[in-house]
């Protein structure tokens, strides 16, 4: 990573620490103009403008630029965040199988610092589905990583909540 990489980098993270001091125009306006510093087709200038109207409350004007940082190539912890929270928007915006799909698919993906997020919007929108002893499987099978004592039980626990409904 080249130094301005690495500048526009921080500039970004300060811009997101701002995020709850300013209005969102002002917000959305400002990731719009640290995106117009990269390439116009930029993978990562689209997904942090989706990220942006995503926070702000317009998850709508979001997908259509995670799609497209996505299909320009997308790649790391920022493509599997825009597959997250993607389907977090989905399905708030009443579409929870694709957003279970999506989500699936993306826990086969390799493992990394997100797959309790990845466990717990797929839980959500499994609950949508009326699926909700899968969800809670997978709720508690997310959680049993964090625990220092215990993860072992609760996470076979967690999977004979699934297995109990298939039989």
């Amino acid at each position: 990573m080249t130094t301005l990489n690495e500048t526009w980098e921080e500039r970004l993270a300060a811009l997101w620490a701002a995020l709850d001091t300013m209005p969102v125009q002002d917000f959305i306006a400002g990731v719009d103009a640290m995106a117009a510093e990269l390439p116009q087709d930029d993978a990562t200038g689209l997904f942090e403008r989706g990220a942006a109207r995503d926070s702000c409350g317009f998850p709508q004007l979001a997908i259509p630029l995670y799609q497209a940082a996505l299909g320009a190539g997308l790649s790391g912890l920022r493509r599997r965040r825009a597959n997250i929270q993607m389907a977090s928007s989905l399905r708030y915006l009443g579409d929870p199988q694709i957003a279970a799909d999506l989500l699936f698919t993306e826990m086969q993906a390799s493992s990394d610092e997100l797959d309790a997020a990845v466990r717990g919007f797929l839980a959500l929108a499994l609950a949508d589905l009326g699926r909700e002893r899968e969800a809670l499987a997978i709720s508690l099978t997310a959680l049993s990583t964090y625990l220092s004592r215990y993860n072992r039980s609760l996470a076979r626990y967690a999977q004979g909540l699934v297995e109990k409904s298939t039989d």
